[in-house]
């Protein structure tokens, strides 16, 4: 079915006038009272229009009103390329190592910084990103507005802070799992997909008073991200059709956005902002990862190794024995260290003594992450443990000993049957967030115990259940020091006190063994919040939540083609992220109203014909 065009919506619309909502603020001045071509680009983008889609609106608004209210094509791809990475001059000093001085590069193929060897296979893959530090540059310069009013709301003088900015910047990277599509030519690539991003999280200046030492100066931060966890902070750096389980692939495409974010770190960004040239430099900390990423990109053995966690050294049974008591010790630095001590065994060790010096160090580390816990994966596995947990207590595993496959079905079975009565909760083969946020809550336990027999089972379940919920605030706050300063007083005593009733009541499952993000929660939450302020904040579920964006991009957006479509998401999800554009589309929601209302939001395939010839849309 093509899109109805609703003519009779459109004649409906109140005259317009200078003053309307339709006209953009001084900024962007409109021409003929209509948009202005950034605001169209923001409605565009916002509402996933295609060119096809987008043209037909603008032409039957044309028609129907006698006005240009929407601008044409061509001047919204004159508006984005401002927006996009490439566009804006920038020098670094010194000039980043290895890196071309030209700062006008826009999408580039991701294999094009790897130095291949005769003998590598060719990468199975396509890959399309923006280099680092011409998308830091873009970034910042989306944030000017952002970052002359925080200077000015701190009343720090506009031509004296010139030096002493630092932005720290959050890195995620995730796999997107099946994204397959029955269209497009090109090479046989895998149907899986990952995604890198970035999300600027900060941007603070070192202020000195009149007299002081330029070392004990205050840190001020003029911009904070008030979103975080967002998909609309979550810029998209590198996006590549590939397993993330595929490591040789993984080093390819991510080796050079590591290299160049080395450079980047050892330099400092000399750029315009709010007329002035003012110097930045950079912090990273590689905090989005699930608990697989991490232990492909550090070198690590798989989830199921006896070292059961990516922040110590402890193996399963330790933690096990011990639930609370341990510390961050792991570093990338001594990853490094480690792989090269088993590449070389300079004690001519047996494989056990060598797996045991090196802690499960087993392939090289070739991305630095920070060493911290997930939050959103952290409620995703922990979930899964209280899944499994609640269909043992509906068995009464603690009275059995290997219960059969038959048995363990009907428990689930029955499980599932009482959720889905009782909460609507559906089934689900995988765990996900939202599945994770409702099972983990009073009402599901309480669901839960009307199928436990036992009095005094119920009462360990619902206790167990009432300390996880007050020590889940503390990793799931963007600042628990602020809001939850209880709970965060607590927590090594709740952590105890939940140790104590899993080895006690359950023992039956915890008798030298623990999962990973149990573990983690349960030993590390305190000293990661005392030396990062938060967890939550830190977390993947920006990168996560855009996942969806890449599917509707990939369908509304993109060229057919699997080498130009990542091209074309890319692009648009950048364009998605840029506060520049969702200023304007805050600014102009009735506008966006009246585009709704001139289309179904369904795109039908017999359409794809009347697309312009707009190479890059």
């Amino acid at each position: 079915m093509r899109p109805l065009i609703r003519t009779n919506i459109v004649r409906s619309l109140p005259p317009l006038s200078p003053v309307s909502l339709l006209v953009p603020p001084p900024p962007l001045q409109a021409r003929c009272f209509g948009l202005h071509a950034a605001v169209c680009l923001a409605i565009r983008v916002d509402t996933f229009l295609s060119c096809s889609q987008y043209h037909k609106m603008y032409r039957t608004v044309k028609a129907t009103s006698g006005r240009q209210i929407f601008q044409p094509l061509h001047a919204l791809r004159a508006a984005e390329k401002e927006l996009l990475p490439g566009f804006h001059a920038s020098e670094w000093q010194p000039a980043l190592a290895s890196v071309s001085p030209s700062c006008h590069v826009g999408i580039i193929d991701g294999l094009s910084g790897w130095a291949a060897s005769v003998d590598d296979a060719p990468a199975d893959t396509i890959t399309r990103r923006f280099r680092y530090d011409v998308a830091l540059v873009s970034a910042l310069k989306d944030l000017e507005e952002d970052i002359m009013d925080g200077l000015r709301q701190q009343g720090l003088e506009d031509g004296a802070c010139t030096e002493g900015f630092s932005v720290m910047i959050k890195e995620s990277c995730d796999g997107m799992g099946d994204v397959s599509e029955k269209h497009g030519g090109g090479p046989a690539v895998p149907e899986k997909a990952v995604r890198f991003s970035f999300t600027v999280m900060s941007v603070s200046l070192r202020v000195a008073d009149d007299g002081e030492e330029a070392g004990n100066a205050e840190e001020v931060i003029i911009f904070q991200e008030p979103k975080p966890n967002s998909e609309l902070s979550c810029k998209p750096l590198c996006l590549m059709f590939v397993d993330e389980s595929d490591h040789e692939t993984l080093t390819a495409v991510l080796g050079p956005v590591s290299a160049e974010r080395s450079a980047i770190k050892r330099s400092r960004l000399i750029l315009s902002i709010g007329g002035l040239s003012r110097l930045f430099s950079f912090r990273f900390r590689g905090s989005g990862y699930d608990e697989k990423m991490v232990r492909d990109v550090e070198g690590m053995e798989a989830s199921g190794s006896t070292y059961v966690c990516t922040l110590c050294d402890s193996t399963r049974a330790d933690a096990a024995r011990n639930m609370v008591l341990h510390s961050v010790t792991r570093s990338h630095q001594e990853n490094l260290e480690r792989y090269e001590t088993w590449r070389t065994n300079p004690f001519s060790e047996s494989a056990d003594e060598l797996r045991d010096r090196v802690k499960g160090i087993s392939a090289k580390p070739f991305l630095e992450t920070h060493p911290t816990l997930d939050a959103l994966h952290c409620d995703i596995g922990n979930a899964t443990e209280f899944y499994k947990i609640f269909q043992d207590e509906i068995g009464e595993v603690f009275q059995k000993t290997n219960p059969s496959r038959e048995e363990r079905r009907s428990w689930r079975a029955a499980l599932d049957k009482q959720l889905r009565k009782t909460m609507k909760l559906k089934p689900v083969m995988r765990m996900n967030g939202n599945y994770a946020r409702k099972l983990m809550s009073v009402e599901a336990v309480e669901a839960v115990c009307a199928l436990v027999p036992s009095e005094s089972r119920r009462q360990a379940l619902r206790q167990l259940m009432e300390i996880y919920l007050e020590m889940k605030p503390v990793w799931r706050a963007t600042s628990p020091a602020t809001e939850c300063p209880d709970q965060l007083c607590r927590y090594s005593f709740n952590s105890q006190r939940f140790a104590d009733l899993l080895a006690s009541t359950f023992s039956y499952r915890y008798n030298g063994k623990i999962t990973n993000y149990l573990h983690k929660t349960l030993a590390h939450v305190p000293e990661i919040i005392e030396r990062d302020g938060s967890i939550g904040a830190w977390a993947s579920e920006g990168n996560e939540s855009a996942n969806k964006l890449f599917r509707r991009f990939r369908k509304m957006n993109a060229r057919q083609s699997k080498v130009f479509e990542l091209e074309d998401v890319l692009k648009h999800h950048w364009l998605y992220t840029s506060k520049y554009l969702q200023k304007y589309m805050e600014a102009h929601k009735d506008s966006a109203k009246v585009l709704n209302a001139c289309f179904e939001p369904a795109v039908a395939e017999g359409d794809v014909d009347m697309c312009l010839d707009a190479p890059g849309f």
